[in-house]
């Protein structure tokens, strides 16, 4: 049984995991953070996990340090993450940061499209947590910087032609769109229930701050990590509270392939990973075939003139935040990598 705590509970990555935690066998979740909600009753904020943590309250995030934890997620926003990652990583402790501070291998590019960083020296020690590309350092680690959620299902979606060479890279599109979680629980209009109801729009559009890490993590798995890979990434807001469906257009370098001989070489390439589906031809994606779950559905077709179009569906709150989280920590402590994942997709 290991010590689990959690900093910045109250916003929907941190309820998830106390969610998805309340079925680890393992698990002993012993702090909870949150400057608004401290000294509240946990099951008082998220009324569904009643009966799970009877008598967990939440924490000024400065009692932290009195956790005395086996592992730290941090759930805070980037730039305030990094401060308390770099003192709980000094003391010695286990942390899966949540944020995007430790996701940029390249500190310019970092400090380009989000804030100034205050724990550069963390920066290369953190591994990044996609257990499916990264497994071997993920057991090794004392930083994990846990991806975002466009860049899971964007990378996921493309590893296997990005990895063996099939596809350019000079002309990848991608074409997102996520439930409304993922501008988190702070209240903001053009998140609203009014706002988003019936509606259906593009955001940031060119300048989404997860454009550098899946042009970072396209670049490795492509073998141009200096030279670089570009993309252009669209995200949209569906009027539904979670899940993302990315679709990505690539050219194929040989224009014979057929999307039998490409869904067989996806089928191969993660045949041994628990959490990613990959569907036979036909069969396309849909988000709520993945909600509340911690699968990544994928499927492509090849158009005959040379294109493939590659598609998944991701819950942004699981397999895009908490559920990977916890997917990494079980890497880390050797526990089954499913454990406390096992939970089927909600449906309908």
């Amino acid at each position: 049984m290991i010590k689990v705590a959690i900093i910045g509970g109250s916003g929907y990555t941190g309820l998830e995991l106390l969610r998805l935690l309340a079925t680890h066998k393992s698990v002993e979740v012993v702090s909870i953070t949150s400057r608004t909600y401290k000294a509240t009753l946990v099951d008082k904020v998220e009324p569904s996990l009643k009966g799970f943590y009877k008598g967990l309250h939440f924490s000024d995030p400065t009692d932290i340090d009195k956790a005395d934890a086996d592992i730290y997620f941090s759930c805070l926003p980037h730039g305030a993450s990094m401060e308390m990652v770099s003192r709980l990583i000094k003391a010695g402790k286990v942390v899966i940061d949540l944020s995007a501070d430790f996701r940029l291998k390249d500190l310019a590019t970092y400090e380009k499209w989000y804030c100034a960083h205050k724990a550069k020296d963390l920066i290369d020690e953190a591994v990044y947590g996609l257990p499916e590309l990264y497994r071997t350092d993920i057991k090794k680690a004392k930083l994990i910087a846990n991806p975002g959620c466009y860049p899971t299902g964007a990378t996921l979606a493309t590893a296997p032609l990005l990895k063996g060479g099939l596809v350019g890279t000079d002309s990848i599109i991608i074409d997102s769109k996520s439930g409304t979680s993922g501008a988190g629980r702070t209240a903001a209009i053009e998140t609203s229930f009014v706002e988003v109801a019936e509606g259906f729009k593009a955001y940031n559009v060119g300048i989404h701050r997860h454009t550098p890490e899946i042009e970072q993590t396209f670049g490795e798995l492509s073998g141009l990590k200096d030279k670089g890979v570009k993309v252009t990434f669209t995200p949209h807001l569906l009027p539904v509270s979670r899940g993302i469906l990315s679709t990505i257009y690539l050219q194929l370098n040989n224009k014979e392939q057929t999307t039998e001989e490409l869904l067989s070489l996806y089928k191969d390439f993660y045949s041994s990973e628990p959490f990613v589906r990959v569907l036979d031809e036909g069969e396309f994606p849909n988000i709520k075939d993945v909600r509340g779950s911690n699968f990544c559905d994928i499927a492509l077709r090849a158009d005959g003139r040379g294109g493939v179009v590659v598609i998944s569906a991701i819950d942004n709150l699981v397999k895009g935040a908490s559920g990977q989280a916890i997917q990494n920590m079980n890497i880390i402590f050797g526990f089954e990598e499913d454990e406390g994942l096992t939970s089927p997709p909600i449906g309908v």
